[in-house]
C-alpha cells in the first residue's frame, strides 16, 4: 500500500480532537500578532533611544573630545581622563569580585551538601543583587571611605561595586556550573581523579562560557553606574601622574561625568558621553556573545 493510500485511511481513523484536524483558533492567532508587536515595539524603542542618543551626540565627538581633560585656561573639554578612571574601576572591581565569587559559586554547587546555610547564603546573594546601588554608595562612604580612611577614592568605588556585582558573578557561575552533565564529574572520580583536579581542569572549562557571560555582564553594571560612585569615587577628571597612587585619588568615571554635564547644562557635551558610552556597551555585549560562542565551540 503506497503512502498516498495510507494517509487518508490514517486521517479517518484520528480523533476529532486530534492535532492533525484541529482549525486554528482566533484567540492563538491574537496572542501570536500580540507577541510579534511586543517584540517589534522593543526594538523601535530601541532604535528610537539610541538614534536620539547618536544624533544628538554625534556632533560633539571628535579628537579633542577623546583624548583631553577640561580645562578652563586652554578652553578645551575632553573625556580622556574619565575613561582611564573607568578602566581603573572595572578592572579593580573585577580583580576583587571575580574569585570571590567563583569561588563561592564552587563552594555552593560542589562542596556545600544543601541545608539551612545554603539556603541563607542564596537568599542573601539574591537580596544583594535587589538593593538600590545608593544603598550600596551610602554603605561604602561610610565604612570604605570614613571609618577605613580611603576616602573619595578610586579604591572606594572599586570597593563598592565589587560588592554589588559579587551575587551576579557568583549566581551566573553557580547557574553555569548546574549545565555541567553529571556524568562528567563520575567519570572523573571514578578513574581516581581528586575533586579539585575534577573541578579545574572539567567542570571550569566546560562552565567556562557561563562564567565569561556573568563577567562581562558585570563589567556592564560597573561600566554603567552612578548612584553608588557619587558617595565613594568622587568626581576626578585628571589623568594619573602615579599608576598605583591614582587609586587612592578621586576618580570620575564616565557616567559621573554625564551626570554633571547635566547638572551644569552642558547638554551637547553629556550626549557626547552618552554616545560613547553606548559604544562601550555595544562592544561589550557583542564581546559576550563572541567568547560565549568561542568557549562553546572549543568545549564541543
Amino acid at each position: 500500500m503506497t503512502n498516498h493510500a495510507v494517509m487518508p485511511a490514517l486521517n479517518q481513523s484520528l480523533s476529532p480532537n486530534s492535532i492533525y484536524n484541529r482549525k486554528t483558533r482566533v484567540a492563538d492567532s491574537v496572542l501570536l500578532v500580540l507577541i510579534y508587536l511586543c517584540a517589534l515595539i522593543s526594538i523601535l524603542v530601541l532604535i528610537g533611544i539610541m538614534g536620539y542618543v547618536f544624533v544628538r551626540g554625534i556632533p560633539y565627538i571628535s579628537l579633542e573630545f577623546l583624548t583631553t581633560v577640561p580645562s578652563t585656561i586652554k578652553g578645551t573639554f575632553g573625556i580622556i581622563g574619565n575613561i582611564v578612571n573607568t578602566l581603573y574601576i572595572v578592572v579593580i572591581t573585577l580583580l576583587i569580585a571575580t574569585p570571590i565569587g567563583v569561588g563561592a559559586a564552587i563552594y555552593l554547587n560542589e562542596y556545600a551538601k544543601g541545608g539551612t546555610i545554603v539556603r541563607i547564603i542564596e537568599f542573601t546573594t539574591e537580596t544583594l543583587s535587589g538593593i538600590p546601588s545608593i544603598i550600596f554608595g551610602l554603605f561604602g562612604y561610610v565604612f570604605f571611605g570614613t571609618t577605613l580612611g580611603l576616602g573619595y577614592s578610586i579604591l572606594t568605588g572599586a570597593f563598592t561595586l565589587a560588592i554589588m556585582v559579587l551575587p551576579l558573578i557568583t549566581r551566573t557561575t553557580q547557574e553555569a556550573l548546574k549545565t555541567v552533565p553529571e556524568s562528567y564529574r563520575a567519570g572523573a572520580l571514578g578513574i581516581g581523579a581528586t575533586k579539585w583536579y575534577m573541578i579545574r581542569t572539567i567542570l571550569l572549562p566546560s562552565a567556562m562560557p557561563g562564567i565569561v557571560t556573568g563577567i562581562i555582564l558585570a563589567i556592564g553594571r560597573i561600566v554603567g553606574e552612578s548612584a553608588a560612585l557619587l558617595f565613594t569615587a568622587g568626581s576626578g577628571y585628571l589623568l594619573p601622574k602615579d599608576f598605583f597612587g591614582k587609586i587612592f585619588e578621586s576618580g570620575g568615571t564616565l557616567t559621573i561625568q554625564l551626570y554633571l554635564c547635566m547638572q551644569k547644562a552642558k547638554y551637547g557635551e553629556a550626549f557626547g558621553i552618552a554616545v560613547v558610552l553606548l559604544i562601550i556597551v555595544l562592544a561589550i555585549n557583542g564581546l559576550a556573545k563572541f567568547l560565549s560562542h568561542k568557549f562553546n565551540t572549543e568545549v564541543k
